[in-house]
């Protein structure tokens, strides 16, 4: 029981630490020593072996992963290529209707993510298009959150059958699975989220409307991005060469079953041959794609590492005992576990990541299917990912100028509570299709 108490007394530090604003890549070690200490396990052998082995394994199976990606999302970016698909989109869904604006920064993201985009890329390549919409249009700019995790939080990370996001590629590694596991649980469950935050975002909109609300009289941040004024003059690559690199990925790894890695290093020479002659400075757009590599991965790294210490504690064999005893499926106390994980840690990648390192084989041992198990890992992981300690969410807020006072309600009730709800269905269906 005392080794349990150390463990909730690291995380509430961790998450008390993190919502001050301190890097991951800082208190997840901190975190961890305390663990050590508190457990007494010898420090240095603790810190190098638990800690440094968690974070060295899942930098060795995932940094090229994360290093190509964001090399393709720079690409897209500074091409133009992100913000010509999303001009488009938006076209498509008009500008007339402020639900219809709603839902087409929905699409827009969704797109974005499930062709490979990363969540930074996302963020800078919406925004310059969404923030004259809303005024133009006179939303709330506080409603751009739920609009915006809708369509790059939710199902397009962790749901949708063949999606390209790290948190759908971690359990292939571990399980021998493909991105596509379980579709009709992943169907189910993309099916729910997206019924339930689109009535939420309807609803939020009316009740926005009716106290009077609008882009003028709330929080709406007024300062001019150069980068993006510079952008907004550029010539943009046509919207059917902008959208073949996103294509190409996904049918590759979705139809000719094409590893990860091999997928991302063919798109990104695709998109070097489509974009060249629209980014101005070659050399620097992959530098910088590829330091862009370094923050996410460690974070992630750090998190995973934080988490292998946990896993050699006493009271994590008392927790696992715990959520093994919960009555009903295995699948239900997998949910759980993994959520907690990613809640915890702040991160879906990181929560998944631990579970997949120390849970996974337990799972199976006890006759969970490898495609169910997959899909209800990542789903699980993208729940209580998005607490307020989230790094994603963090910077977002950062970025479009708001507050978690001012935005984090949206955030919670489409990135949390949605997907919470959404797995419901989504364990059923697993628990009569796989037992």
């Amino acid at each position: 029981m005392w080794s349990l108490f150390t463990i909730i007394a690291s995380l509430a530090l961790l998450i008390f630490l993190a919502l001050r604003g301190f890097s991951i890549i800082i208190i997840a070690p901190v975190a961890s020593l305390i663990v050590i200490i508190l457990n007494q396990m010898p420090i240095l052998e603790s810190l190098q072996g638990n800690y440094m082995s968690g974070f060295i394994n899942f930098m060795k199976n995932y940094y090229l992963i994360f290093l190509f990606a964001a090399i393709f999302g720079k690409f897209m970016e500074e091409s133009g290529a992100a913000r010509s698909i999303a001009e488009k989109l938006l076209n498509i869904m008009g500008r007339h209707s402020k639900f219809n604006a709603l839902m087409a920064v929905v699409i827009i993201c969704a797109f974005l993510t499930l062709g490979g985009i990363n969540t930074y890329v996302v963020i800078f390549a919406i925004l310059p298009i969404a923030k004259p919409l809303f005024k133009a249009m006179n939303i709330p700019w506080h409603l751009f959150t739920g609009a915006f995790f809708f369509g790059m939080a939710t199902f397009t990370m962790t749901m949708l059958p063949g999606s390209p996001s790290v948190q759908n590629i971690i359990p292939t590694k571990y399980l021998d699975t493909t991105a596509t596991a379980a579709p009709v649980v992943g169907i189910v469950a993309t099916i729910t989220i997206i019924l339930f935050n689109c009535f939420y975002l309807k609803r939020q909109l009316s009740k926005t409307e009716a106290r009077g609300e609008t882009y003028e009289n709330m929080k709406n941040p007024e300062k001019q991005d150069s980068k993006a004024f510079e952008a907004s003059l550029r010539r943009y690559p046509p919207f059917v060469l902008s959208i073949l690199p996103p294509i190409f990925l996904i049918v590759t790894l979705n139809v000719f079953k094409v590893d990860i890695l091999y997928t991302l290093m063919l798109t990104v020479l695709l998109s070097i041959m489509i974009f060249w002659k629209f980014i101005d400075n070659k050399l620097q757009a992959i530098n910088v794609g590829a330091t862009n590599t370094v923050l996410p991965i460690v974070n992630t790294s750090a998190d995973v590492g934080y988490g292998t210490v946990i896993a050699a504690t006493a009271g994590f064999g008392v927790i696992t005992e715990m959520l093994a005893n919960i009555p009903g499926s295995p699948l239900i106390s997998l949910y759980v576990a993994i959520a907690a994980l990613a809640g915890i840690t702040g991160t879906a990648s990181g929560g998944l990541g631990i579970a997949m390192e120390t849970l996974a084989q337990t799972y199976l041992d006890l006759g969970v299917d490898p495609e169910a198990l997959h899909r209800v890992a990542t789903i699980a992981s993208g729940s209580l990912d998005s607490l307020p300690h989230n790094g994603a969410v963090i910077t977002v807020l950062a970025v479009i100028g708001l507050t978690h006072k001012d935005a984090y309600k949206h955030i919670f009730f489409v990135s949390v509570l949605g997907p919470i709800i959404a797995a419901i269905p989504a364990l059923i269906t697993a628990i009569i299709l796989y037992s």
